[in-house]
C-alpha cells in the first residue's frame, strides 16, 4: 500500500478549490463526465493509430447514484490508467493529462475532441464530496489501482480487483451537498451539461415495449422490457455536414434544444469553419417582435459538446443575441472554471466571421427567394436594424438585403427606394425626402394626404428607428426622412409653387392673435401657412428634428442630453385659405373662442391627443351642437 502526499504548491489546495475555483458547485458533474469522455474518445484515438490493441467497442459512461451509502458513481469504459499513471495525474496536479495527451499525439489527435485545458477538473469533486475514490483499470496489461483521499493533501494509493477496462469515480457525498443524491438534480445537471457529449451516458433504465408477436392472442398484453436510460444525443445536428440534414432535421433539433418553445424558427444559418479557427453551430431566427424585447442567453456555447454558458457575449455579436440556437468551438479561450471568456484576438475573429456569414445567409435568402424573405421581413427586422446600428462590417452588407416596405406593403432596397421617388419626391433644393409613418392607423389622415399627391409613404416601425435614419441620412447624400405628420405636406416636399393667401397681412396678425389666446403656448407654436383651400384648416404637426432627437434619447444613446424628459411641442398649422379661418376671423370674440377650441380638438383627435377630460368635453359639445 502507498500513500504520501499530494504535490500541491499550496499546503492545502481543497478549501481554495471549494472556494475560488469554481463559482458554481453543480459543474463538478460536467468536469467528471468530460474527464471520462476523454478518456473514452483518447482509446478511441489509441485504437484507431493502432497504438492501443484492444477491442475500441461501444463504451457508455454510467452515472449512478447510491442513496443509500451517499455515493455518487461515475464510471467509463475508456483508457483507464496504471498506479503509476494515477500517482502522475492525480497526485501531481501540475501535470494535465489531456494536454500531455495533445502534446504527445498532437498530429494525428487534432480530431479526437479531447478538452485539454482543464486538467484541475477532476479536484471539482471535492467541492460536494468529504472523500472521493478512484477504481481504474488501464487498457495496459497491468493490476488495477484503487486511490482514496478525503480531501486533505494525504491520498492512498492500493491494488484493486477490478478486471473490466476504465475507471470508477466514487465521490462520499458530503452533508452540506445531499441535494446531489437526488435523481431529478443529477438528471437536471446531466441535461444541462452533457446533453450532447458525444458518448453515450446511461442514468438508469427505462421501459421499453415489445412488438407485439404476429401470432399474438385477442388478450395479449404488451411486454416491456428494461434498457439503459441513454439521456443524450451524442450525434446532435451541428456536428453534422449540413448537406446531410433537411429542412426537418433543423427543426427536430430546434425542438431539441427548446421542448418548452411552440413557435417554429424562421430560418437557420449553419456555421461550419475550419480556418482560422475551428467553430460550428447553427443559429435560428425565430419570430420577434417590434419591442425589441432583447431576450438574451438563448444560444448555447458548447466546447466540443460540453456545455459551457448561455452567457454569448463576445462571440456572438450583440445584435444577434436575440437569435436562438448553439455555437461549438475549442478555440474558445475560458478561465478555469469553463465560465467565464478571456479577452482573446480569437474571441473577435469569430464574432466577425459569425456577423459575416449570417450577412452572406440573408442576402441568399433575399436573392432565392425574395417574396419568402419579404413575409418574414417583419419577423427578423428589429435584428437586422440594430445590426446595421451596432456593426460597420453588417452595414457595409446590409444594402443588399434590408428592406423598406411602405403603407401599401411594396418592399424596397434602399437604392430601388432612391429609383423609385426621384422623379416625384425630389424637392426643390435637390433633396430627395422619403417620407414615413409610423404608425398606420394613428397617421392615417397625414398618410392620405401624402398619397392624394402621388406619394409613397414607408412605414417604419421599430423602436430603434430613429437612431437608423440619422445613420441613413450621414451615409446618402442629399437623402431626407420626414414622418409624415412632421408638417404639412407640402412643407415637408417644397416644390417651386407657392400658393398665394387669401388674407392681408394684417388680418392675418388678427386671426393668429385670437387663436393664441386659446392655444396653450407650452405645447403649441402656431403657424399660419397659405395651403390649398380644401386642405385641413388645423393640422397638428411634430417638428420631425425635436421628436426624433426625444426618440433617440428614449431609447437610449444618442440624441441630446436629457432631451428624454422635455415635454412634448407641436406646431399647430392654421390654413389661411380655408373657410374655417375666414368665419374665425370674422366672429364676435365669444364665436371666435368657440371655433378654435373645436378645430384645435379635432385636430388634436385626428393625431391621437384627445384624451381623458378633454375627450369626454368635447363630445359633450359636439352632442350639443346636434340638438
Amino acid at each position: 500500500m502507498a500513500s504520501g502526499k499530494i504535490n500541491v504548491s499550496v499546503e492545502n489546495i481543497f478549501p481554495l478549490i471549494k472556494k475560488f475555483l469554481y463559482s458554481d458547485h453543480e459543474i463538478f458533474l460536467r468536469e467528471l463526465v468530460s474527464n471520462a469522455t476523454d478518456a473514452t474518445l483518447k482509446l478511441k484515438h489509441l485504437t484507431s493509430i493502432g497504438e492501443a490493441k484492444v477491442e475500441y467497442g461501444n463504451p457508455i459512461i454510467e452515472v449512478k447514484i447510491d442513496k443509500e451509502g451517499k455515493k455518487l458513481h461515475i464510471i467509463d469504459q475508456g483508457l483507464g490508467m496504471t498506479a503509476e499513471e494515477v500517482e502522475k495525474y492525480i497526485n501531481q496536479i501540475a501535470f494535465s493529462g489531456a494536454e500531455e495527451f495533445l502534446e504527445k499525439y498532437k498530429d494525428s489527435a487534432k480530431d479526437s475532441g479531447v478538452i485539454g485545458h482543464f486538467g484541475l477538473g477532476f479536484y471539482s469533486a471535492f467541492m460536494v464530496a468529504s472523500k472521493v475514490e478512484i477504481i481504474t483499470k488501464s487498457y495496459k496489461d497491468e493490476p488495477a489501482a484503487h486511490w482514496t483521499c478525503d480531501g486533505s493533501p494525504e491520498f492512498t494509493l492500493v491494488p484493486h480487483d477490478k478486471t473490466e477496462r476504465g475507471t470508477e469515480i466514487i465521490l462520499h457525498i458530503a452533508e452540506d451537498s445531499l441535494e446531489f443524491l437526488e435523481e431529478f438534480k443529477i438528471r437536471e445537471l446531466l441535461t444541462k451539461y452533457n446533453k450532447f457529449m458525444p458518448i453515450p451516458i446511461k442514468f438508469g433504465t427505462k421501459k421499453e415495449a415489445l412488438p407485439k408477436p404476429e401470432n399474438a392472442p385477442e388478450d395479449y398484453k404488451t411486454e416491456y422490457v428494461d434498457v439503459d436510460n441513454i439521456i443524450n444525443n451524442p450525434n446532435p445536428a451541428w456536428t453534422k455536414q449540413p448537406s446531410d440534414l433537411s429542412e426537418e432535421d433543423y427543426k427536430n433539433f430546434y425542438r431539441e434544444l427548446y421542448p418548452m418553445q411552440f413557435d417554429e424558427p424562421l430560418f437557420n444559418i449553419h456555421l461550419n469553419v475550419d480556418y482560422p479557427f475551428n467553430l460550428t453551430g447553427i443559429l435560428y431566427f425565430p419570430k420577434l417582435s417590434s419591442d425589441l424585447q432583447i431576450q438574451k442567453d438563448k444560444i448555447q456555447l458548447y466546447q466540443n459538446q460540453v456545455f459551457v454558458t448561455d452567457n454569448v457575449e463576445g462571440i456572438v455579436p450583440e445584435f444577434l443575441m436575440m437569435l436562438k440556437g448553439v455555437v461549438d468551438s475549442p478555440d474558445i479561450p475560458l478561465n478555469v472554471s469553463r465560465s467565464y471568456l478571456q479577452a482573446d484576438g480569437n474571441v473577435k475573429k469569430i464574432s466577425n466571421y459569425i456577423t459575416r456569414k449570417v450577412a452572406d445567409k440573408l442576402k441568399s435568402l433575399f436573392n432565392e427567394n425574395r417574396e419568402d424573405f419579404q413575409q418574414k421581413w417583419n419577423d427578423i427586422k428589429v435584428v437586422l436594424e440594430y445590426g446595421m446600428l451596432s456593426e460597420p462590417k453588417f452595414y457595409e452588407k446590409a444594402g443588399d438585403f434590408v428592406l423598406y416596405p411602405t403603407t401599401n406593403d411594396k418592399y424596397y432596397t434602399l437604392a430601388e427606394l432612391k429609383e423609385a421617388l426621384k422623379d416625384n419626391q425630389t424637392d426643390k433644393n435637390g433633396k430627395l425626402v422619403v417620407l414615413y409613418a409610423s404608425n398606420k392607423d394613428a397617421q392615417h389622415s397625414y398618410i392620405d394626404i401624402a398619397k392624394e399627391k402621388g406619394y409613397e409613404v414607408l412605414l417604419l416601425d421599430s423602436p430603434i428607428v430613429s437612431h437608423l435614419i440619422q445613420k441613413l441620412e450621414a451615409d446618402n447624400e442629399n437623402v431626407t426622412f420626414a414622418r409624415v405628420d412632421a408638417d404639412h405636406i407640402d412643407k415637408l416636399i417644397q416644390k417651386e409653387e407657392e400658393t398665394i393667401s387669401k388674407l392681408s397681412d394684417d388680418e392675418k396678425e388678427k386671426l393668429k392673435s385670437s387663436i393664441e389666446t386659446v392655444v396653450p403656448k407650452e405645447n403649441y407654436t402656431v403657424q399660419l401657412e397659405n395651403l390649398d383651400s380644401n386642405a385641413a384648416p388645423f393640422i397638428i404637426t411634430q417638428p420631425e428634428f425635436m421628436r426624433r432627437m426625444k426618440e433617440m434619447s428614449a431609447s437610449g444613446g444618442g440624441g441630446m442630453f436629457g432631451m428624454g424628459n422635455f415635454p412634448d411641442m407641436y406646431n399647430l398649422v392654421v390654413n389661411t385659405n380655408s373657410v374655417l379661418a375666414t368665419t374665425i376671423l370674422n366672429s364676435p370674440e365669444d364665436t371666435q373662442k368657440d371655433l378654435v377650441k373645436q378645430a384645435l380638438d379635432l385636430a388634436k383627435l385626428s393625431q391621437g391627443l384627445l384624451k381623458g377630460e378633454e375627450l369626454t368635453s368635447f363630445v359633450k359639445r359636439s352632442f350639443e351642437t346636434l340638438k
